[in-house]
C-alpha cells in the first residue's frame, strides 16, 4: 500500500505545482469606473454592445463588453504582469503574460494601455491588425 501511495502523493504534487495561480486586485470604490459603448470590428465580426471599464491607480484592469443585460461577450482581467481574457468573443478563455497573447486576442489585450493614457477621453479608437476599436464614454 505504501509503495502505491508515495507515487501518488508525487504525481498530485507535481500536477499542482505546474499551474501559476493568478490573483487580481478587486475593484474597490476608489477605483476609476467608465461605462459607455463599444463598436468592435473584427475580421469577421461587427459588434456595438455596452462596455464597462474599471481601473485604479495601481494599473489594475478590467473590461466587460456585453451585449444587453446579461449576455457578456468578452471580460478582460489585466495587471502589468498577466492578462486574462474569457468569454465568446475570446473564443474560450486565456491568461499569461500580456506579451504572449495569442494573435485572435492580441488587441483586446492592447486597451489596457490605451484606456489608461486616456482617463477623461469622451472618445477613444484603437487598431490592431484587424482589430478596430471605438469607445465612447
Amino acid at each position: 500500500m505504501r509503495c502505491l501511495l508515495i507515487p501518488l502523493l508525487a504525481s498530485a504534487l507535481c500536477l499542482t505545482s505546474c499551474e501559476t495561480v493568478q490573483r487580481f486586485t478587486q475593484p474597490a470604490p476608489d477605483w476609476q469606473t467608465r461605462v459607455g459603448q463599444l463598436q468592435y470590428r473584427g475580421a469577421k465580426t461587427a459588434l456595438i454592445g455596452d462596455v464597462l471599464v474599471r481601473s485604479s491607480s495601481a494599473g489594475d484592469f478590467e473590461l466587460t463588453f456585453s451585449k444587453g443585460p446579461g449576455i457578456v461577450l468578452l471580460t478582460v482581467r489585466q495587471n502589468a504582469q498577466f492578462v486574462r481574457v474569457s468569454g465568446p468573443l475570446a473564443r474560450g478563455s486565456w491568461s499569461g503574460a500580456p506579451a504572449k497573447a495569442p494573435v485572435h486576442l492580441r488587441g483586446w489585450v492592447s486597451l489596457r494601455a490605451v484606456l489608461l493614457r486616456a482617463p477623461a477621453q469622451p472618445l477613444v479608437r484603437q487598431t490592431v491588425g484587424a482589430d478596430n476599436f471605438t469607445f465612447a464614454f
